[in-house]
């Protein structure tokens, strides 16, 4: 199988990368370590090669009311320079995939989706094209980098020449940086402060360089998707593929704050107002072990012997330095509660919890 390569392969092997296979691409799993990784993340500020991710751009005179139909969010609550997180859903209220929404203008938004999900989103957009609807893939067109941690803000406000304090969580502004336009957008995946910034690919060595220099003297340092892993787990931040599919609608992957069934009809809308009427689904929540282990996708979960669940993510939490899991549970199992999970036959006790299990810096 051949693997796809970001436009930044060649610098994480010069930083000694290990690289994995995601979803078709050979990335970079850790440098120096996952832990080393993660706690730089939270102390300081990492920098993150996401230009696997998938950018969607809509355009033309529909363009709003054909993200209001494909999405689960409300649209009309966006203006120019703001993001949305929502979802892509099929008819029976599945997530196609979570995604960010971006507003150029009313003839102009932007996806941002998952790079496992581009073909699948792509085809189902297509399917529910109308006139005056253009859909463009300019995945090939964008490098992503992430720069994450309480310093981020300083590196970046150098990096653009500007105080980015003007840019609040949420928004993006577009720049000029080595003479073409990039956009710096407040968002991330660590519940950190931090950028995920959109550059043409002619560039994108030129920026990760700069703000490797730039971040020197705060102790700048790259990061593999490994400790991306342990950061957005730690915040309860859902993973496509482990805690969410077509299968899972929003209600049962815990995010029905994205939903909103006021808004008009979209696609899935009916399946999800039949299942919050029911109100008897089973959805991901938090668990924290309260003795040594690590759980894993998969494991399940017990409560007075009866099963309730499994272990939808996992891992062990650097800044807890205990294991930590989303589950799909039954709602019946309270916060607060005990439950056990089942780890290679032996069973642990864990607490039903709500997330975040850590808090970040990042301000919302």
């Amino acid at each position: 199988m051949n693997l796809k390569q970001t436009p930044l392969y060649e610098e994480h092997q010069k930083l000694g990368a290990t690289f994995v296979n995601f979803a078709g691409w050979e990335m970079p799993i850790q440098y120096k370590g996952i832990v080393e990784e993660h706690l730089k993340v939270r102390s300081a500020v990492g920098l993150f090669d996401v230009s696997h991710m998938g950018e969607i751009e809509i355009h033309g005179a529909g363009a709003s009311d054909f993200c209001q139909k494909v999405t689960c969010n409300d649209i009309t609550k966006l203006k120019p320079g703001k993001v949305q997180y929502t979802a892509i859903l099929n008819e029976d209220g599945g997530m196609i995939d979570d995604c960010t929404v971006y507003m150029f203008h009313p003839e102009h938004f932007m996806f941002v989706i998952n790079a496992s999900r581009k073909e699948n989103v792509l085809n189902w957009l297509y399917m529910q094209q109308v006139d005056q609807v253009e859909i463009r893939d300019r995945s090939q067109d964008y490098a992503l980098i992430a720069v994450q941690g309480p310093e981020s803000s300083n590196i970046v406000s150098d990096l653009i020449a500007r105080d980015v304090q003007t840019i609040t969580y949420y928004e993006f502004q577009v720049c000029n940086v080595f003479d073409q336009a990039i956009i710096v957008s407040r968002t991330g995946y660590t519940g950190e402060d931090g950028f995920e910034i959109y550059i043409p690919i002619s560039i994108v060595k030129n920026v990760w360089k700069a703000l490797l220099e730039l971040g020197q003297s705060k102790g700048i340092a790259p990061i593999g998707l490994g400790a991306r892993d342990t950061l957005r787990l730690e915040m309860g931040y859902r993973l496509y593929g482990n805690d969410m599919s077509e299968k899972t609608t929003p209600l049962e992957a815990g995010l029905s704050w994205i939903v909103d069934l006021h808004k008009g009809s979209f696609t899935g809308h009916h399946a999800l107002k039949d299942q919050l009427e029911k109100s008897d689904f089973a959805k991901v929540r938090g668990l924290v072990f309260l003795e040594k282990g690590i759980p894993r996708p998969g494991y399940e979960v017990f409560e007075n012997d009866e099963k309730i669940g499994f272990v939808t993510s996992g891992t062990y939490s650097p800044t807890l330095k205990k294991g930590i899991a989303l589950a799909h549970i039954k709602t019946k199992s309270k916060i607060g509660s005990i439950v056990q999970v089942d780890v290679r036959g032996k069973k642990y006790n864990a607490k039903i919890t709500k997330t975040p299990f850590v808090e970040g810096s990042v301000k919302k």
